[in-house]
This record gives C-alpha cells, structure tokens and sequence, in this order.
C-alpha cells in the first residue's frame, strides 16, 4: 500500500467544525483535539464561552470523552414556521443551521458517539446520541463531563439545587466562581462582555434533570442523581436532552427566545381537544384560615360551597372551579398521611355527582385536584382509575401536586428531577393525555418545552407562588422570574387576590399589580385566586380586568426591565387586535416612560388604565388606586407610576 493510502486511512482525531446561526452573529465551535471533544461559543466575534469540555462518564466503562476519531460530520439548514396551541407566541419560527458530528473510539471496542450542534440566531442548543451497536445494547450514565465555561467573573441569578422546597426559594444573585453548591437551571448570567445568556435544557425524558455547579473555573453540569447515585439507566439508541445556551444583548433578549420549544418535536397526535381554562378555586380561603382542607367544622371542599362557587362561576363569567381537599387523605398530618391518600373516595360532605351535574347545568367544569404528597408507588397504582373517574364525572383538568422534599418510587426515595421522577411525570402526561385530561402540575419538573409535543400540560408550579405571601415573598420576586423561571415556560403563579390587607396572609404587593400578574407571568390557565366576594362585591371594577384578560397570546413586546427591579411587557390578545400591557416593580416605585410603537398604524385604542396611586405603597397603603381612560395611537408616550411594591396593567382596545 503507498504512503497516501496509509495516511488515508489513519483515523482523524483532530478536526474543527464551526456551526453559524442564519444571521451569522452566533457561532459554535466543536473541536476534537488528539482525541478529546470540546466547543466554544461566540456572538459577534467576542466570546461568551470558553473553552469546554464534552462527554459522558459510564459506570463500568471507559468514559466516551476522548480517544475518539471524526466518521464523518453532516450538516444542513432548516427553516419553518409551526403554530402553536396554546402559549406566549402563535406562529413561531424554527429557524436554524445544524452539524452532526459522527465519532469512533480509535480502540476496541470502537463505540459510537453523535454529537448534533443547532444554532439559531438567539444561541445554541447540543445533544449526546448513542446509536445502538453490537457492543453496546444499554448502559449506565454515572456522571455528565459537559461544561459551560463562562468567565467565572460573571453575575448570576439562581436558585439552589436539592433542597427540601425543590424549587420554591427566592432568586439570589452571585458571581459565576461562587457556584460551588448546585443551582437549578434556567441559569441567567451576565458576563463582562455585557452578553446575556441563560443555560437551560430542552426536551427532558428518561433523564435526570441538569443543574449547575463550578468546578475548576467552569460551570459543570451536574445531573441529577438517582438514590444509588448513577445519573440514568438507559437502552440504545438513545439522545440526552437538549443542553441549551440562551444568548442576549440584554436581559429583555432571553424572555423572547423560542428556542427551548423548537427543539420539541411537534405533537404526534391530535390535541384538538386542548384548550386554556380560567377559573375559581375552594382553596384561598383555606390559606387565610377561613376554611381547611381536613374535614371538620370549617371543611372547604363541601357540597355546599361547592354550589355556591359555581354560583358565583357563573355570575362571574367564569366557566371553571377548582375544588381541593374533597377526598379521603387530608386528616391529620398530610404530608406524612400521603402515603395512604385515596383519589377516589370523597369525604362524607362532599357528593361528587351533585357538583359535577350542578357545574354541568350551569356551565362550569370542575378542575380535579390530585395531591399525591410525592408517593408515586401509592399514586401510580390508582392512577388511570383516578383519571377515568374524573372522567365520568366531566372533569377534563387536574392540578396535581408533589409536596414533600422526595418522591417514593419502587419503595426508594429519589428526587423529583431525577430520571425516575421525570419518567413519572411523563407516565401522568401521557395517561391524562389518552383520557383527554389536561395538567397543571405543582412540585413539577422543570419545563422543558414539552408541552410542544404534550399541549395538554398546561402549566406547572416550579417556583415560589403566591402560596409564600404572608412573609416569605418579596415585591422583588416577581422581578426575577421573566428573566429566570419563567424562561423555561408558563407559571401558575395564582394571581389575583384582591384582598390583599387580610392580616393571616398578607400580601408584599398592592392590589393593581394582581392584575398586573395576570400579563407579566404567563399561565394557560389562569386562577382568579381569591374569594368570590371580593370580585362580586368588593372590587367589580377590578373583576373587569381579571375577567378580560385572555390566557394565550398572538404576540408579546418586552418593553423595559432590569433583572430583579421591573419588568414591562405589551401582549396581543391571539387571534385579535386588543392589546395588554403589564408592569411589576420591586420594593422601589419608578416611573417608566411607554413607548407605544407596536399598535397598528393610524388607528385608535382606547386605553383602559388601572395603576397605583401616587400614595400606595406595598406595606402602608395597598389599596390606593386609580383607574382612568385615554385614547392612544402608535407612537404615543405614556408615563406610568409603579408604587413600591406595585404595577400597573393597561387594556387597549381597538377602536
């Protein structure tokens, strides 16, 4: 054989690839270099990520991290438009420029390894695929080598990982180098460069969930372990989700991206069936001691408020109620006695059949509840029963509950982002989904864009709500989560308790910036929280807003904010030509100045505008309002107040 045909067949074990976004400003960069897999990541030449390493460690194996060979690399653009179901954008662009790079072990026994690289204008997304091979049928993932680097000097904004509230704790900002204890993802981090960028996951199945840590100077992603402390238990083929690298010129930048939802696959049936839902809940009233939810004297969930709420549902215009703590299981210690909750019996007060026919005659669903206490073997062994019982009765929605620091799965304890806790809820959706049931999930799993391929996952909880008021929520809470949690999809945040000075839960806000929530926290479906008299009686000129507000959008401009100060933001109406407009400030008031340049040309709105009084104030003066009227055209300049602690909320309607 001549010297060529001998070089020729060498195995190639340094290569470099680069992947552009369309518009050519973001680049991604794979390296193999003497074996070893590593990328870096620019937006207009200036880097946003050093440097970092790939791979994947395997229990019982030699990691698939290096002595690795280029097969061959295949590249392509795709570039459509798919309209959404539901959610914060309508017709949404999947645009994007995509490299896989196919890889050998140099050695026996010559594993395969895919890495696939999409870059889009607004950042890059990669995944690990492991094709099944002769030497490999399954294996058993230990730990994750992917890192992150950005300079360790960056600011950051996050929630710590593994902790007994899962998600619900207040976001605090730290520098990049401080990170040596687990944080959740998104993670939201500003870098010296002034680049925005937020890592997150997409596409979340049969895997633990991503969260983040530094190590040596680089942030690592930290799988989440299974209680025997491997990462995932997988057969091949198989493909880890999505790593995700949001990238902004400002913080406005990330809440816009569409990225996380592109890189779910459409929907594999028909959800024609799926629909958001606003509604009533039996449940504040519980929180501020009125009711309870164990039987007794002051049981909530009764046959008899039960009627009154669908009364009142239906004065309201409102076609939807939920109902908690009817079942047998909220005796006593509940969150211990969970291991025994029965989702199919009632409590002797409570008459299934007389609700749900009284609901039905007047045009009201109920929305069942489903709080399992995190004792998945317990729940998963009623749980197509429980889901066809609902259905008889009519009820197409559950809002499920995990409460409890661990889930009980095969009799182990194991965390709720773990691969056995993802699998779980995953089973739920899917089963909810045969029975034409739709989900809003508290204690979830983080979102990761499913609810493209899943539309009858509505909402999740996932961070700290409303349920905090009383104490442990700040005004600037509601300032993080756009830049934050709520990159990662729709929040049940539980907005709209109009009775914000009652002294067993009284609220860090005043009463404008509960509408105000109903524009800046996304949510297809949406509770009016409070009591019914409150919307009836105490504030109907409040109700209106609550009343109006849709639940999916055509469109949103994000129109001014600071990461944990205020957020503004301007919604169309889907299918229409209203628009919304939404402002949250933090303990500080500020005045912002409204450019209204996204109207339609020419064309009158008139502006129904609820804001704060010059004299509110979260703590002293919570219910000083002012609502007026005004006609606006594109172009227009308006200067609105936010009280401390307050917001403002805007409908304009066309004229």
């Amino acid at each position: 054989m001549s010297f060529f045909g001998e070089l020729f067949k060498k195995p190639k074990t340094d290569a470099v690839f680069d992947v552009k976004s369309p518009n050519g400003r973001v680049v991604a960069t794979f390296m193999l270099d003497h074996g070893q897999i590593s990328y870096f990541v620019k937006r207009d030449e200036k880097i946003v990520l050093r440097k970092s390493r790939l791979g994947l460690m395997l229990k019982d194996a030699s990691p698939l991290a290096d002595g690795l060979s280029l097969v061959r690399a295949y590249s392509r653009s795709f570039d459509d438009t798919w309209r959404a179901q539901w959610g914060e954008q309508h017709v949404i662009r999947n645009n994007y420029n995509e490299t896989a790079i196919y890889l050998e072990e140099v050695e026996k026994p010559a594993r395969l390894l895919t890495l696939r690289f999409r870059v889009y204008d607004e950042g890059v997304a990669f995944r690990y695929e492991i094709p099944a091979q002769p030497e490999m049928e399954r294996l058993i993932i230990s730990d994750e080598l992917t890192e992150f680097s950005v300079d360790s000097n960056s600011r950051s904004w996050s929630i710590p990982a593994y902790q007994p509230d899962r998600y619900e704790y207040d976001y605090v900002e730290h520098p990049v180098y401080s990170l040596t204890e687990s944080v959740h993802t998104p993670l939201t981090i500003q870098t010296p460069t002034n680049n925005f960028v937020a890592i997150h996951e997409a596409a979340l199945y049969n895997y633990g969930g991503m969260t983040l840590k530094i190590n040596n100077q680089s942030l690592k992603a930290d799988i989440t372990p299974l209680s025997d402390g491997m990462r995932a238990y997988v057969e091949l083929p198989f493909s880890t989700p999505w790593r995700m690298i949001i990238i902004g010129q400002d913080a406005l930048d990330l809440t816009t991206s569409r990225m996380m939802l592109n890189l779910n696959d459409p929907p594999r049936e028909d959800f024609s069936w799926v629909e958001p839902k606003k509604f009533l809940g039996i449940w504040w009233a519980m929180y501020v001691g009125e009711w309870t939810w164990a039987p007794g004297e002051r049981h909530g969930a009764t046959t008899e408020h039960a009627m009154q709420y669908i009364d009142s549902c239906k004065n309201l215009g409102v076609n939807g109620l939920l109902i908690e703590g009817w079942n047998d299981g909220w005796e006593g210690d509940w969150l211990e006695n969970g291991v025994s909750n029965k989702f199919m019996e009632a409590t002797p007060d409570f008459d299934m059949q007389i609700v749900a026919d009284y609901g039905h005659a007047n045009g009201v669903e109920l929305i069942g509840h489903h709080e399992t206490v995190g004792f998945i073997d317990n729940y998963e062994q009623q749980l197509e029963d429980a889901y066809r019982y609902y259905k008889r009765y009519g009820v197409r929605y559950i809002k499920s509950g995990y409460a409890g620091s661990k889930m009980t799965i095969n009799g182990r304890r194991e965390y709720h982002h773990s691969q056995l806790g993802v699998l779980h809820y995953q089973r739920a959706l899917e089963l909810a989904a045969k029975y034409q049931i739709m989900l809003d999930v508290h204690e979830p799993i983080k979102s990761t864009g499913i609810e493209r391929t899943w539309p009858n996952l509505m909402t999740r909880e996932g961070a700290r709500g409303q349920e905090y008021e009383g104490g442990a929520l700040k005004p600037s809470h509601a300032c993080f989560l756009p830049y934050t949690r709520l990159l990662a999809g729709g929040m049940d945040y539980t907005p709209g308790i109009l009775d914000v000075t009652n002294f067993s839960k009284r609220m860090a806000t005043t009463i404008i910036r509960q509408l105000a929530y109903y524009v800046t926290i996304y949510s297809s479906m949406q509770m009016a929280s409070d009591r019914p008299q409150f919307y009836e009686h105490e504030y109907p000129d409040l109700w209106e807003f609550i009343r109006d507000v849709p639940l999916s959008w055509e469109r949103m401009v994000p129109l001014l904010g600071e990461i944990g100060e205020y957020y503004v933001v301007a919604r169309q109406e889907w299918d229409g030509s209203d628009w919304y407009i939404g402002g949250v400030t933090n303990e500080e008031g500020r005045k912002v100045e409204l450019y209204i340049d996204f109207l339609e040309p020419q064309t009158n709105y008139v502006a129904k505008i609820y804001r704060d009084s010059e004299d509110a104030h979260y703590r002293d003066h919570q219910l000083g309002y002012e609502i007026e009227e005004k006609v606006l055209r594109q172009g227009d300049r308006i200067e609105m107040y936010m009280a401390p602690g307050g917001g403002f909320a805007i409908k304009l309607h066309k004229q």
